[in-house]
């Protein structure tokens, strides 16, 4: 059994805690063990939590689970597509996968509903198929 860890942005709690749910059961049906669930504020210190978790030796992957909503500005797209790239960056330092099940960015309101078990169990199965 594969061990892996889950970052979740805190900022849409009740939305994530869906996700989470749907994430751990697409863990236990995929024989994947979640040795360690880390909440962060939002989308901005996910990639901390990712580096700290793909360091530890014990955990293969890592995924992310969070939403970017559409602003008022270009300020969620911007701090999306930076959180990406570094979560991208990291996996090639580190060389084990992250699930990314961030909804965004500039996700509406009326599209985060119907993505959030999708890009939950997407975000796990991604971890395995890339450690076996």
């Amino acid at each position: 059994m594969s061990n892996i860890a889950i970052v979740c942005g805190s900022f849409h709690k009740s939305e994530i805690e869906k996700m989470l749910e749907w994430a751990r059961d697409e863990a236990k049906n995929l024989a994947l063990d979640i040795v360690d669930v880390v909440w962060v504020p939002g989308a901005m210190e996910v990639p901390l939590a990712v580096d700290r978790l793909l360091a530890d030796d014990e955990i293969e992957g890592v995924a992310c689970l969070g939403i970017i909503e559409k602003g008022q500005t270009q300020h969620g797209l911007a701090m999306g597509q930076a959180v990406i790239k570094t979560i991208l960056e990291l996996q090639l330092v580190h060389e084990k996968p992250v699930g990314l099940g961030i909804i965004g960015p500039g996700a509406e309101p009326e599209h985060i509903g119907p993505r959030l078990e999708p890009h939950a169990r997407a975000a796990v199965s991604a971890i395995l198929s890339m450690v076996r």
